[in-house]
């Protein structure tokens, strides 16, 4: 039965191929506008995420501050400062932690050879590179045994290494931060950032070694890696820096917190309601064709009135008729849709990719809008076609199904 279903529904698509090629070139059209945006929706997020990943995933990074709440006898205004001790306060009363480092940090002269420039030095512990997913183009970062050994080596971003190597190799040599040597042993990838810190700018040393371009007792941040609930850290976190620095809890300007998971599940939220946007948009633009699939169904339902009539006359059921207009309904809609969905393709490929963080960044190409067409696009775009296949054979199929047979055989 459905082979015949199908084989009617063929038939009458090559009885009228000129009309059938224009309502399938109308849902082609439709569908691709439909793949496109969703892929568009794709990039955008892909190039977002990709600004966030220089941050890292489970971190929570604490700040000084200043009180806008009065606590005890403290008054509000009171400066809050982090401390070295503040690292023994962290990991014996924030739970869940898996690492800590500190950073202090220090604008400071680099130079090698005759170039210098004015970059931001930071003392660090050697894990920090793997807390922030820092990935070394050359070289490695340096070792946990450096921590405690003032040894003065560094790993540097890779602005740093075209303005003062100029293309030379800077794994072994020695800069001089504000005139004390330092010895590089790893260079970090182009990142790109999406904050005030430009990794692409900076010199990383380790903590020790920091000493001798400043005082380290104050600490211009502290970072956390946790496993866990990002909750449960930030307000242990909070509890225990209020404690230690005689602050109320509620008072967040007393040390800032960045929680990087709590900021990455609101860009997630941002960007799938910009995704569900372009997919309605893509819907109503679909719409139109699903319009005109309809008009040509009710036409093909009125021409071939007095057919329906000898189909009942000789015991064809309403469902049967039903299945008959939206089976062809439907061989429009797939037909149309394989050509959008190549079209589609054929767009993505030509465009390549549309200016995002390369407008504000130099080599930032790979955080461009790339039209991605993935495994979720084409289910997604698959689901809203079907959906308006199905609306829009399925009222000519309903009036085919209803039509009275001796009612039908009369017309004229």
């Amino acid at each position: 039965m459905i082979g015949d279903i199908a084989q009617q529904a063929y038939s009458a698509l090559r009885h009228n191929k000129r009309r059938s090629l224009l309502t399938m070139l109308g849902m082609a059209w439709g569908i691709a506008t439909v793949v496109l945006l969703l892929a568009y929706g794709e990039g955008f997020e892909r190039g977002l995420w990709i600004a966030f990943r220089s941050f890292g995933t489970n971190l929570v990074l604490a700040f000084p501050g200043r009180t806008s709440l009065q606590a005890g006898g403290t008054k509000a205004g009171s400066e809050v400062r982090l401390t070295v001790n503040d690292l023994d306060y962290v990991r014996a009363e924030v739970p869940l932690l898996k690492r800590v480092s500190p950073e202090a940090f220090k604008q400071c002269a680099v130079a090698y050879g005759i170039r210098s420039g004015s970059y931001g030095v930071s003392g660090v512990y050697a894990h920090y590179a793997r807390m922030r997913r820092m990935e070394l183009e050359e070289g490695s970062a340096f070792s946990e045994a450096d921590d405690f050994t003032h040894t003065r080596v560094a790993f540097i971003g890779a602005d740093i290494k075209k303005k003062l190597f100029s293309g030379q190799n800077a794994v072994g040599e020695s800069i001089r931060v504000d005139g004390i040597s330092y010895q590089v042993v790893g260079v970090l990838k182009h990142v790109i950032n999406n904050g005030d810190e430009n990794l692409n700018e900076h010199v990383y040393v380790p903590f020790s070694a920091m000493r001798d371009l400043k005082d380290t007792h104050y600490l211009n941040s502290i970072v956390m890696e946790y496993e866990g609930d990002h909750e449960k850290v930030v307000k242990a976190l909070r509890d225990s820096m209020a404690f230690h620095h005689s602050f109320d809890p509620k008072d967040k300007r007393a040390v800032f917190v960045f929680d990087v998971f709590a900021d990455l599940l609101d860009l997630h939220v941002i960007t799938t309601g910009i995704k569900i946007l372009l997919g309605f948009i893509g819907l109503l633009t679909l719409g139109i064709g699903g319009v005109g699939l309809m008009n040509i169904m009710l036409v093909s339902v009125t021409q071939r009135t007095r057919e329906i009539g000898v189909e009942k006359a000789l015991g064809a059921h309403r469902w049967h008729i039903l299945f008959q207009f939206l089976a062809e309904a439907l061989a429009i809609t797939a037909f149309g849709g394989v050509l959008g969905v190549l079209l589609a393709y054929l767009v993505s490929w030509s465009v390549g990719s549309l200016t995002l963080w390369s407008a504000f960044e130099k080599d930032a190409s790979e955080g461009d809008i790339h039209l991605m067409i993935n495994a979720a696009t084409l289910f997604w775009s698959t689901a809203i076609l079907s959906f308006v296949g199905i609306v829009s054979g399925m009222l000519p199929a309903i009036k085919a199904a209803r039509l009275d047979p001796i009612e039908a055989l009369r017309y004229e």
